[in-house]
């Protein structure tokens, strides 16, 4: 197993300082490398928060996170970061892009830290090979305002791939688009995965999304379970 995570549990201090309430109850899930899964439901339901603590942004109140064999609460704020940057990607329903920099630039934002020694022009040819994938040769020099919501994201993906992750995670990746660009960019995910055998955990409200990916779970009032969709 890529992923796993064993009896997760979170807690937030309500904002009066007088007690606690729980968002996620006792959650324990097994994801293998190259599987797709997708994670449904309301919100406020705790989606987010789960993504986050699978990435190690967010730690569980109680619970483990193995991945790739190790135990993320066992890391250093260096390792973990170390392993964020190079075996975590991450795709948001806000791109985050860099205004000020090129499509390409943002693309090879990752590749900074952690990577000496490492051939800039290597680097750059496969950021420019990612982006022709996704149909964006053209626009290489273009900066974020100059491109439509989907373009947006397919880089935002691209950047998310450029250090060749082991897993990637996606919050709500098409929450912000049309119809048609998340119809897209649906099939881009699932594309670039089987083809690069990136595991893959979206977070999503969108039915057509999750249908595209192996397994789905619902999260709601704190549990995680399983769902047939058809």
């Amino acid at each position: 197993m890529l992923l796993e995570l064993k009896h997760i549990e979170k807690k937030f201090t309500l904002p009066s300082g007088k007690g606690e309430i729980t968002v996620l109850k006792d959650i324990s899930l097994n994801v293998a490398e190259g599987e797709t899964i997708a994670v449904v439901g309301p919100s406020g339901s705790g989606k987010t928060t789960l993504l986050n603590i699978i990435g190690s942004l967010d730690k569980p109140t109680s619970g483990q996170v193995n991945f790739a064999g190790k135990n993320l609460a066992g890391l250093d704020d260096a390792e973990l970061s170390k392993t964020r940057n190079l075996d975590i990607g991450f795709v948001f329903q806000l791109h985050h892009l860099l205004p000020q920099c090129t499509v390409l630039e943002n693309v090879l934002i990752p590749t900074i830290p952690f990577s000496p020694g490492k051939d800039i022009g290597d680097t750059e040819g496969m950021a420019k090979q990612l982006l022709e994938r996704v149909g964006l040769q053209e626009h290489l020099d273009y900066f974020p305002a100059q491109l439509s919501g989907g373009e947006l994201q397919r880089v935002a993906f691209v950047r998310a791939l450029i250090n060749k992750p082991k897993l990637v995670l996606a919050d709500e990746p098409t929450g912000s688009l049309d119809r048609a660009s998340a119809e897209n960019l649906g099939q881009l995910l699932v594309r670039i995965n089987k083809e690069e055998g990136t595991t893959l955990v979206v977070v999503t409200h969108s039915i057509e999304l999750a249908r595209l990916m192996d397994n789905v779970y619902s999260l709601k009032n704190g549990k995680l379970e399983e769902l047939k969709v058809t």
